[in-house]
């Protein structure tokens, strides 16, 4: 079944879904791997780690896209993919909608702010013109070739335009054809409820598991965000916030071992290679290198039968 087909599968069942941010091979296999039905990726979390700088529209759409071709082609569950601004004008976004379809991811994500962007959570957003915003996503709508590619529409307009701002441009994003809404920095229950009560299509709310200090939206049980309506609930922050404190911990015990000079071993904090290998496939690479590399069942011309007749 096709990626897109799968999302819109799960989109129309019962229940809440459960998106977990990932930005690498490693981190959409372990998603896969414990059982979740989809990922997204999580722009920040992209240019954080393949760029080595903060979200703030310094990504463009080819490190994107290469980036998410990966991810999309390294499983089976259907990705999401955060396309910032699309990247220009409504005929950009037009352009940026086809190419993350070729790569095989299940939608997109497009925020109405203005370029370059910000990351959700940072101060100093402003948003476009919301007539402007609805054209892009007109735009985003037509360029699909497969009708099941999900176009997700953002609004930051909460910083700047409070909640009845908000509620207007998510209303109009609708109109214009946006499957699902998403209202970054949402401020709590009262606020999630109401905007799922004033639109048509579902609604997604992004949890900032990995925050330390008081997260813009605060954390909600996913149980009690279901009970308000909420279809999708995406986490981008959790995995990369979860891979740095790990890495840190283990460079932390290295440290400690070329100071002491003594050998630490931790296996409860690192996985085996055997693990990783798993995670990655290995074993059915090898039983291929295996099949492709028995040569004794192919058979030559030499190994033909001789016709009846012929010379000894």
């Amino acid at each position: 079944m096709k990626p897109t087909r799968r999302m819109r599968e799960l989109l129309a069942a019962d229940g809440i879904l459960v998106s977990p941010g990932v930005y690498d091979g490693y981190s959409v296999r372990v998603v896969e791997k414990m059982g979740f039905k989809t990922a997204c990726t999580t722009g920040a979390g992209l240019a954080n780690s393949r760029l080595g700088v903060p979200d703030i529209g310094i990504m463009g759409l080819t490190d994107n896209l290469d980036a998410c071709r990966v991810i999309a082609r390294s499983v089976d569950i259907p990705v999401m993919a955060d396309a910032d601004t699309g990247y220009g004008n409504a005929v950009a976004v037009y352009h940026t909608v086809q190419r993350f379809e070729e790569i095989g991811i299940a939608g997109i994500n497009i925020e109405d702010q203005i370029s370059p962007k910000r990351c959700g959570h940072m101060e100093g957003k402003d948003v476009i013109d919301m007539r402007e915003m609805a054209r892009k996503i007109e735009a985003a709508c037509e360029a699909r070739k497969d009708d099941d590619f999900v176009i997700l529409a953002r609004t930051d307009a909460l910083a700047v335009e409070g909640l009845d701002g908000a509620i207007r441009r998510a209303r109009l994003y609708a109109k214009a054809g946006a499957d699902l809404i998403f209202a970054d920095a949402i401020a709590g229950e009262d606020q999630i409820k109401a905007l799922v009560d004033a639109v048509p299509v579902p609604v997604s709310v992004n949890m900032g598991f990995g925050i330390r200090s008081r997260p813009t939206t605060p954390l909600i049980p996913i149980k009690r965000l279901e009970a308000l309506g909420v279809k999708r609930i995406t986490l981008p922050r959790m995995l990369p916030a979860a891979a740095l404190m790990a890495m840190e911990n283990a460079l932390t015990l290295l440290r400690q071992s070329m100071e002491t000079g003594e050998v630490i071993d931790r296996p409860d904090l690192l996985v085996g290679i055997d693990d990783i290998w798993s995670l990655m496939g290995q074993p059915a690479i090898r039983a291929m290198e295996m099949r492709f590399g028995d040569l004794d069942g192919v058979e030559t011309e030499d190994d033909a039968p001789r016709a009846a007749g012929g010379m000894s």
